[in-house]
């Protein structure tokens, strides 16, 4: 009988102890790796808001700056990490969607897969590109600049932070709707490749706004157009591709938590639920906003749901535009 009643009483401390032994994460650090180098928009985000979760778990919230191949380098080591929690990525629209379809048609593949390898968390912010040249190069209008790219083909070089990111899309696409043809020069990253047009050593870049958005507003860098369908808040004054007469171009850009596939549903709840308040509150929002980045904070299901789509538009674009890893 006393055997009995000490079974039953570990058995019910047992119970009490799960939930709360769950709710101990995060217990030590966690980590958030960009997938390019600092500097650029995905390090912008993840910095902004690993300082925020970090005031919220009250544990260091490590930002780990790992590049190279279109952020796939980054992307696979996430994806092949403990599914504890601890090591999450700030995954983007080319390690999540766009990296799928160019690397198979281009008769690769990828090391991982961007959903079947991942549980996405929440989309954290969307972005839009933003068409930008040296203040040194003589056109301050869209069509002036297809103009001179047609009067000097190839003689143009465009700059982008790396293969199959949404800022050489962007460019592959303007150059097949255009009918133009500038040399596409991929670098390890945004921040690289804006001192490289900073420099004028290239000519034109579809950047994301945030890392584009100090040196416009400081005048050392024209900003032409927008990839968006609508304008933003951060630049009011700059219209979008589509404005000035290339119909239909959107080429946005977004960034999203998501951990190894595997991870605790509880774990990936708590950080979606986390993200969502601090990105509700009026401080942050304001912050992302000036850096010219709508916060979002949805939910995990909502978040697989907009990659599938992601994914299907990204495809339909590589295709139309011809896009290659070169």
């Amino acid at each position: 009988m006393f055997r009995t009643v000490i079974a039953a009483l570990a058995a019910v401390a047992s119970l009490a102890a799960g939930p709360a032994f769950a709710q101990t994460w995060p217990a030590k650090p966690v980590r958030i790796v960009v997938p390019f180098p600092a500097g650029g928009t995905t390090d912008i985000v993840a910095r902004l808001l690993g300082a925020e979760l970090q005031k919220t778990w009250g544990q260091p919230v490590v930002v780990e700056n790992r590049s190279g191949a279109a952020g796939n380098i980054g992307a696979d080591a996430v994806a092949k990490s403990p599914p504890d929690g601890y090591t999450l990525l700030m995954g983007t629209v080319g390690t999540q969607a766009i990296n799928l379809p160019l690397y198979t048609q281009g008769g690769g593949r990828l090391p991982y897969h961007p959903l079947n390898d991942f549980a996405p968390i929440t989309l954290v912010a969307a972005v839009p590109n933003v068409m930008v040249v040296p203040t040194s190069l003589p056109v301050n209008s869209v069509q002036e600049f297809i103009a001179l790219a047609k009067a000097q083909p190839g003689k143009l070089n465009m700059a982008s932070s790396g293969n199959g990111t949404s800022i050489h899309l962007a460019g592959e696409l303007f150059k097949s709707m255009t009918g133009t043809f500038m040399v596409h020069l991929p670098y390890r990253g945004s921040a690289p490749a804006v001192q490289d047009l900073l420099a004028g050593n290239t000519q034109v870049m579809f950047d994301n706004l945030p890392s584009a958005l100090p040196h416009i507003r400081s005048g050392k860098l024209k900003a032409l157009a927008l990839t968006s369908r609508t304008r933003s808040p951060a630049v009011p004054n700059v219209p979008t591709l589509e404005e000035t007469g290339l119909k239909g171009f959107d080429a946005t850009s977004w960034f999203g938590l998501v951990a190894p596939a595997g991870t605790p549903r509880d774990t990936v709840n708590k950080v979606q639920q986390d993200t969502a308040r601090i990105l509700a509150s009026a401080d942050v929002r304001e912050r992302f906003t000036q850096q010219g980045a709508q916060p979002v904070g949805n939910t995990p299901d909502e978040f697989i749901a907009f990659i599938k789509s992601e994914i299907d538009k990204w495809t339909r674009v590589v295709k139309f535009a011809g896009a290659k890893v070169d």
